[in-house]
């Protein structure tokens, strides 16, 4: 909006007097219509990003956990993750309450979630939902292919991002399933459960080596690690106990909207306990940061096509600028403690 020019009614024989009149009427006109003119809100800089660490597997007594919500929330909030998504079997946990008591604007947040829990004949299809509008059952399908596209259908159907779980759980999803499966961009390479065969096994491959066959294979598709927490009472080896695996997204603000889109755009990394600063997925390339402690060492596997590494460095930081033949490249972090995290890829374009 412009202001109104400040116009004199001169003439060569006004007098002074009347000159000076005509100045104030003008001053005193355009002092008027600043004063009365709506002020326009000052322009905010964009919100920089901040990385949120969360968990997006777990089980409360609602299903077949151990705990209740809120004992399962209070874990978590008290080990410093900034989210939880609640994923109990075929029940979506409320998290309004939740949240009333242990929420936490820009600190923590609990998420509303469910893991879809279906079955082809003795094969095990399970699907989680992130911040679904309302309950998403079973679809049920002709084989595992459909029983998992009719899922991720529905999830999406109650606007919710919908994840693959443990496909080596009862050797039920193989990689060529998870090549075909529509509108679907997330799976888990990494499940805390010890019965989920992270590392496959007698002919069949674990989820690194399945993650880069549909990356070969253009499939655009982002690792998850997860707890699948159980088990809160007792902790061992042979349980299902949090603190095993999580991921961070990268996003302007802590609110369930901005991480699931994080999610969705592949802006977070993947880990089971090593902390990276800062990951950069440029146009082709690929930059990361790792957060050290001491007194563990770190290896950094950059990785193409087929599982290849393409280079090997311990520099902190570290970058891979993909060559004219790479279609891509993600990056492996492995801590001399053998806990690693996981970037997602970045494709040649």
């Amino acid at each position: 909006m412009k202001a109104p020019p400040l116009v004199l009614f001169y003439q060569p024989s006004m007098r002074r007097p009347a000159l000076i009149r005509s100045l104030a009427i003008a001053v005193f006109a355009a002092a008027c219509f600043w004063l009365t003119a709506p002020l326009r809100p000052a322009r905010s800089a964009p919100t920089p990003a901040t990385w949120y660490k969360g968990n997006l597997h777990t089980h409360t007594i609602n299903s077949d956990g151990d705990t209740s919500p809120d004992e399962v929330v209070r874990w978590y909030k008290e080990h410093r993750y900034n989210f939880l998504v609640l994923t109990d079997h075929n029940y979506l946990t409320s998290v309004d309450g939740l949240n009333a008591v242990m929420g936490a604007d820009g600190q923590f947040l609990v998420v509303r979630g469910e893991e879809v829990t279906d079955r082809f004949e003795d094969k095990p299809v399970h699907v989680n939902a992130f911040n679904p509008k309302a309950l998403v059952p079973p679809q049920h399908g002709s084989s595992v292919l459909d029983t998992i596209q009719r899922n991720v259908d529905a999830i999406r159907g109650a606007e919710a991002v919908p994840s693959i779980n443990h496909p080596n759980f009862g050797w039920a999803i193989t990689a060529d399933d998870l090549r075909r499966v529509q509108n679907d961009k997330l799976f888990e390479i990494y499940n805390g459960h010890p019965q989920v065969n992270n590392l496959g096994g007698g002919g069949v491959p674990g989820l690194e080596r399945v993650w880069d066959t549909l990356l070969t294979a253009g499939r655009v598709m982002y690792g998850i690690a997860v707890d699948d927490a159980h088990n809160f009472k007792q902790f061992a080896p042979h349980l299902s106990n949090p603190g095993r695996g999580w991921v961070s997204i990268h996003a302007p603000e802590l609110t369930a909207a901005a991480l699931i889109d994080g999610l969705e755009r592949g802006d977070f990394y993947a880990s089971t306990g090593v902390v990276l600063d800062d990951v950069e997925r440029r146009s082709r390339e690929l930059r990361l940061q790792i957060h050290e402690t001491r007194p563990l060492k770190y290896t950094i596997e950059f990785i193409g096509e087929n599982s290849r590494v393409l280079k090997t460095t311990f520099d902190n930081p570290a970058s891979y600028q993909l060559g004219s033949t790479d279609r891509y490249v993600r990056a492996k972090v492995t801590a001399s403690s053998g806990e690693m995290a996981w970037t997602q890829p970045v494709f040649r374009q």
